[in-house]
């Protein structure tokens, strides 16, 4: 039950700023729910992938994929482009944590001079944000690839 409710406010607090970058993208007003409601399905389901025992990489990346899957469906029903639903969704995946540990280790190596644990905390934390940046792309982007092929997939 505590897992349930920690689900649901990860969803809901997801939401909001989906809600808002799909405002900043000037995303048309009946598509705002939907923007909401897949970036709160896009990181819930990162959440249950990240407590079953995956990575926080492998998990954005299933949950890319899930995003775009859904946004590639959604915009057939409301004849859209998929991108209206799908990159607003994927902004509260962003590593933002990591960059910003990995970005203070930096400002403090050159402050402080070199040092073993904050050189290993820098490097760590930017491959890190890589990884997750590029789960995100490129699970985003596989649906499409997939869903959209004109030649027979065998």
């Amino acid at each position: 039950m505590e897992f349930i409710l920690a689900l649901l406010e990860d969803m809901l607090l997801a939401a909001i700023p989906a809600l808002g970058f799909a405002m900043v993208f000037n995303v048309p007003a009946r598509a705002l729910p939907y923007c909401a409601l897949l970036g709160a399905i896009g990181h819930g389901s990162r959440m249950i992938l990240l407590a079953s025992g995956l990575s926080i990489e492998s998990g954005t990346f299933l949950s890319a994929i899930l995003i775009g899957t859904i946004g590639i469906q959604w915009s057939r029903w409301y004849l859209a482009h998929p991108k209206i639903f799908t990159v607003a969704a994927v902004i509260p995946m962003f590593p933002g944590i990591y960059a910003y540990t990995s970005m203070i280790s930096i400002v403090k190596l050159s402050q402080s001079g070199y040092s073993g644990v904050l050189f290993a905390q820098a490097v760590t934390s930017f491959l890190k944000a890589s990884y997750i940046v590029g789960a995100l792309s490129i699970g985003l982007s596989l649906p499409a690839l997939w869903l959209y092929r004109k030649k027979p997939r065998v």
